[in-house]
């Protein structure tokens, strides 16, 4: 991953919302879920109903024309204004996730059965390896609900995790020179996918995924550094041996597998006792905070690395 470079984005760059919305092609979710649709066929931002979640923040929402329009997806691009500009093309319906491996019954979901799981507002902290954070009001469901009809086998372990390829719809997979080998892939151990935090979501700010945030549906691990997040799923496979990731794979000495948010580990190339929080003094401010140990999630999640060395287990 680069090194971190604070945001600046003029107000010209941002896309309109109009714009974006009408790029949208969520026909068949918003179909699939019983949504309108815009004049013309296009697809407007489905709402989503969400029930009241556990976790709450009382902390400042960061802007969602921030959220939607800076953020890593080099899928679209490595700039953090590409996958807002890049994603026009991408076409997340028809969508399903096959759950395979180590299983009872595996199961291929649906994008249609995946809404209609018991879906919640989930408002979390996202902080980036880069140095820089957001607050997130998600909507989604624990991965834990979709494990638990699958069947786990005593023997699994891990759970591994799988993004789409699709270069004609994802220019950052294109090209002679990619900045990463395709698909992306993350994993987590067993307890931290069935940990409470840990949801899949399917949408935020009470719409559907954008794009250019991984429609239509992602991982989101709150404790852990954004890019373990992994967007776009298609598959989710439940392994014995620690999975494979991308950015281990790619830079092992800058990425470990846990990528647990530690203000006491700096990254090789950059301090992570601060962060900017973006949104905050100013639409892309300058204001940093302290960052929190498992990124202020250490009271629901600590136990689970009990006796582990943090800087060696990174």
């Amino acid at each position: 991953m680069p090194a971190y470079r604070p945001p600046h984005i003029s107000p010209s760059e941002i896309t309109p919302k109009d714009i974006y919305l009408s790029r949208r092609s969520f026909i068949g979710a918003a179909a699939a879920a019983g949504f309108g649709l815009a004049a013309g066929g296009e697809a407007w931002a489905a709402p989503l109903s969400a029930a009241p979640g556990p976790y709450k923040l009382n902390e400042k929402l960061t802007p969602k024309e921030a959220v939607t329009t800076y953020n890593n997806f080099y899928e679209f691009g490595v700039n953090k204004e590409d996958p807002s500009q890049n994603s026009g093309a991408f076409k997340p319906t028809p969508w399903s996730v096959k759950v395979e491996g180590m299983v009872g019954k595996p199961k291929e979901f649906g994008l249609d059965e995946i809404l209609k799981m018991k879906l919640e507002d989930r408002t979390y902290r996202m902080r980036c390896v880069e140095g820089w954070s957001m607050v997130i009001p998600w909507i989604g469901f624990p991965l834990s609900a979709i494990l638990d009809q699958v069947e786990p086998l005593g023997s699994a372990k891990y759970v591994a995790f799988e993004t789409v390829v699709r270069p004609e719809e994802m220019p950052g997979q294109g090209g002679l020179f990619q900045p990463l080998p395709w698909p992306y892939i993350e994993g987590l151990r067993m307890d931290e996918a069935r940990h409470p935090l840990t949801i899949l979501a399917v949408g935020l700010y009470g719409e559907t995924l954008p794009n250019q945030n991984g429609a239509p549906i992602r991982l989101v691990v709150p404790w852990k550094y954004g890019f373990k997040s992994i967007k776009s799923i298609v598959k989710i496979k439940l392994v014995e041996e620690q999975p494979q990731t991308t950015w281990k794979n790619s830079n092992a000495r800058e990425y470990g597998f846990y990528s647990n948010v530690n203000p006491a580990v700096d990254h090789p190339r950059w301090s992570q006792a601060t962060e900017q929080r973006i949104g905050e003094g100013g639409f892309f401010g300058t204001k940093r905070v302290d960052t929190l140990p498992f990124n202020g999630y250490a009271n629901e999640v600590a136990s689970l690395y009990s006796g582990m060395d943090l800087k060696a287990n990174y």
